[in-house]
């Protein structure tokens, strides 16, 4: 129940559930057995280590993405952050060697709002960098007002998921050649109240919902991941899906948790307390890139640290496949002869 709970301030529900609902959920959970688990959130089970490989992770300034790349450089990882805000990301990449004495953390642009941007990151990757043996498409917009990007594409959608799918294609040849390599996408447990408006994915024909928009960026993310994972069979590259937990980070400064003094004082107190923290949150992106025990599971959902089955819809092919194709046409990958758009041919 507090999951449900959870999920509606941190992930796009809230309209969904009245302040006191919430509140009497979390006190329920609060008295049951599941609640220390939960806020423990569990600690990365494997202890391998990655001495001399390359990660990408895409929002490692600040919150999980940070925490992600500090976990993977500990483990002797070459890491690439990739942000938007280059003095932030300078700030992180200083910290991570200074706190893990691994050097070979470095801050690259990406502003995954804008095609021409990731482009150039791509190029930038594929030229400079050998291999890429992990990218994890962390960064997130979560319930923002309406805004676009640069392209003019619905914020939450345009970077969430249009962003990670350009970017994933673009690197697909280096990852490939550098398998066996992981592909992690940052989901939500939002994606069960989502649904994919094909005749309407911009927003330009219906009143704009801004968690409603999040629901559905987070559900296409796991579509991407199945399909991706089909098209990618027999090449030693393998693509998970995961809901992190709520967490407390910068990514929920949109939610109004606060807007209110009634909201913050009778929930802000209880988040706090159970929600987990940006450490916590980051173990499951963590045993995904490098847990020895999933070398060779592709296509997959976890909640933290253990497989779940998606929402109905998340694994519906024809949904994804469809998703693909007009994924591929809004970001131009079509026009552009990139030859792992095509994938391996539909099966029979």
């Amino acid at each position: 129940m507090l999951h449900r709970a959870l999920l509606s301030y941190g992930s796009g529900i809230a309209y969904l559930v009245s302040p006191l609902l919430v509140t009497f959920a979390c006190f329920q959970y609060l008295a049951s057995g599941e609640c220390g688990d939960y806020i423990a959130g569990g600690a990365c089970p494997s202890k391998a280590t990655i001495p001399g490989k390359t990660v990408i992770v895409t929002g490692a300034n600040t919150g999980i993405g940070k925490q992600t790349a500090l976990e993977l450089a500990r483990r002797g990882g070459n890491i690439i952050l990739a942000c938007r805000d280059m003095e932030k990301c300078e700030a992180a990449a200083k910290e991570i060697r200074g706190e893990t004495l691994n050097h070979r953390v470095s801050a690259w642009h990406l502003d995954l709002a804008s095609l021409k941007s990731i482009r150039e990151f791509a190029a930038k990757i594929i030229e400079e960098e050998e291999q890429v043996h992990i990218l994890v498409n962390n960064a997130a917009v979560m319930r923002c007002p309406h805004w676009t990007t640069k392209d003019g594409f619905e914020m939450q959608f345009g970077v969430n998921h249009l962003g990670h799918f350009l970017l994933t294609n673009l690197l697909l040849d280096k990852l490939k050649a550098s398998a066996p390599s992981r592909i992690i996408n940052l989901s939500s447990l939002a994606h069960v109240a989502g649904h994919i408006e094909f005749d309407d994915l911009n927003w330009e024909k219906k009143k704009y919902d801004t968690k409603a928009a999040y629901c559905q960026s987070k559900l296409a993310i796991i579509l991407f991941t199945k399909e991706l994972s089909r098209r990618l069979q027999g090449t030693g590259v393998t693509v998970n899906a995961l809901h992190p937990g709520v967490a407390r980070t910068e990514l929920g400064r949109h939610t109004g948790m606060h807007s209110s003094a009634f909201s913050s004082f009778t929930l802000g107190p209880i988040f706090w307390l159970l929600v987990k923290s940006p450490q916590l949150a980051a173990q499951p992106s963590t045993y995904l890139a490098v847990a020895e025990e999933l070398e060779g599971v592709s296509g997959k959902y976890f909640d933290g640290l253990k497989e779940k089955a998606p929402a109905p819809e998340a694994e519906d092919e024809e949904v994804a496949q469809r998703l693909w194709a007009e994924s591929a046409r809004l970001v131009g990958l079509e026009m552009s002869g990139v030859s792992s758009v095509r994938g391996q041919p539909l099966p029979k």
